[in-house]
C-alpha cells in the first residue's frame, strides 16, 4: 500500500496498522503571508520549504501551506471599508484570476519535488477569515469590524460571504482537478467578539463554510476542519459539530476537550492533534522521554483509532525537526 493509500484510508476512518502523525510549520515569514500574488519569490520560498519539509521529515501526508496567498483580492474590499452596504455591489474576481492560477501552479511545483505518492491537502481559510483580515488590512485582525457588520446588517454579510465562498470554491475545485490534491484544510475560528450570538454564526457564517466543505466533498476530497485556537482563541465548538469533514482539529488544552472526548463530540469522526503547538509547548521544549510518554497518552485515551497524532495548529517553524522524529518512533511498527 503506498503512503498515500494509507492515509486515505485513516481519513475514511478505517482501522490501520499504524497511526499516522501530522505536523506543519510555515516556510516563509509573516511578512509574505499576504504578497505572494505580487512576488513570485515567496512561492520559490514555499516550494523549497516544502522539499527540505519532505526529505527531511518524511511526513506521512502534507498539508501544503497557502503561504503568500492570505490575502484574497477582491478590489472592492479594503480597509477604508466603514459599512458592509460599501460592500453591496460585489462580485467575484472572476474564474481566470492569477489568484487561482498561481496557488494551483505552487501546489503543482510542491508536488514535483516529492520522493513518493503522498497524500496532501490545501490550507484554505473560511470566507470570514479572507474577509475580516481585508477589511483589518493584517492577518490575525478584525473580529471587531466583521462583527459590526453582522449586527447591522446580516443579510448583505452573508451575501457577501458566499460571494467570497463562491470564489474559493473555485479555488478548492481546481486544487483537486488540477492539482490532484486529496482535499482541503479549512481553517474556521469563532469570531472573537462577544457581540455575535450563535445564531448569529449559524445564521451569517456558517452556510460559507460548509459549502466549500460540501464541494470539496462533491469532488471525492477527504478534508481536515481546523477550529483554530491561534493565539489563544477560544472557539464555541457546538458550531462545528456536523461540518462535513472527515477528520477535525482542534486545541484541546485551550477548548478543554481531549482527543477521546472529542471522537464522540464530533460524531466519531477522525481526530488529529494531542499536541500544544506554541514554544511554551511539549512539543518545543520537553525532554524526548516526556513527548514520548505524551504519545502513549494519546494512544491510551483513544486506543489508537481514528486519530492522527498532531498539534493544535501550526507548529513554530524553527522547532528542532527531531522532535517530530521522537513522536514518530513510538508509532512505527
Amino acid at each position: 500500500m503506498s503512503k498515500r493509500q494509507w492515509i486515505k484510508e485513516v481519513f475514511q476512518g478505517k482501522k490501520v496498522n499504524q497511526v499516522p502523525i501530522g505536523f506543519w510549520y510555515h516556510f516563509t515569514s509573516e511578512e509574505d503571508w499576504t504578497e505572494g500574488l505580487n512576488d513570485p519569490s515567496i512561492a520559490v520560498k514555499n516550494i523549497q520549504g516544502h522539499k527540505h519539509f519532505v526529505e527531511t521529515v518524511h511526513p506521512d501526508f502534507v498539508k501544503l501551506m497557502s503561504d503568500g496567498f492570505f490575502d484574497y483580492p477582491n478590489p472592492i474590499i479594503h480597509s477604508e471599508i466603514k459599512s458592509i452596504e460599501e460592500l453591496a455591489a460585489i462580485q467575484s474576481i472572476g474564474e481566470k484570476h492569477p489568484w487561482f492560477d498561481q496557488q494551483v501552479s505552487l501546489v503543482q511545483s510542491i508536488k514535483e519535488n516529492f520522493p513518493e505518492d503522498i497524500f496532501t491537502v490545501y490550507n484554505i481559510f473560511a470566507p470570514a477569515t479572507y474577509l475580516k483580515w481585508k477589511l483589518a488590512g493584517q492577518v490575525s485582525s478584525g473580529d471587531d469590524i466583521l462583527a459590526d457588520f453582522i449586527k447591522s446588517n446580516p443579510k448583505l454579510t452573508q451575501h457577501v460571504l458566499d460571494v467570497i465562498g463562491q470564489d474559493i470554491a473555485i479555488l478548492v475545485e481546481r486544487l483537486i482537478k488540477e492539482a490532484d490534491t486529496d482535499g482541503i484544510y479549512l481553517s474556521v475560528q469563532t469570531l472573537q467578539d462577544q457581540r455575535v450570538t450563535k445564531s448569529d454564526y449559524l445564521e451569517v457564517v456558517r452556510p460559507s463554510e460548509v459549502n466549500l466543505l460540501e464541494v470539496a466533498n462533491r469532488l471525492g476530497g477527504l478534508n481536515i476542519l481546523h477550529i483554530c485556537g491561534y493565539e489563544g482563541a477560544t472557539n464555541d465548538l457546538s458550531l462545528f459539530v456536523d461540518y462535513p469533514s472527515q477528520v477535525v482539529n482542534w486545541a484541546t488544552g485551550i477548548e478543554k476537550l481531549s482527543l477521546a472526548d472529542g471522537k464522540s463530540y464530533f460524531g466519531d469522526k477522525v481526530v488529529l492533534g494531542g499536541f500544544d503547538n506554541t514554544k511554551a509547548g511539549l512539543l518545543y521544549q520537553g525532554s524526548q522521554d516526556a513527548i514520548q510518554s505524551r504519545v502513549r497518552e494519546i494512544l491510551d485515551e483513544t486506543a489508537g483509532d481514528k486519530v492522527i497524532i498532531g498539534a493544535d495548529c501550526t507548529i513554530p517553524g524553527d522547532i528542532n525537526l527531531e522532535r517530530l522524529q521522537w513522536v514518530r518512533e513510538v508509532l512505527v511498527r
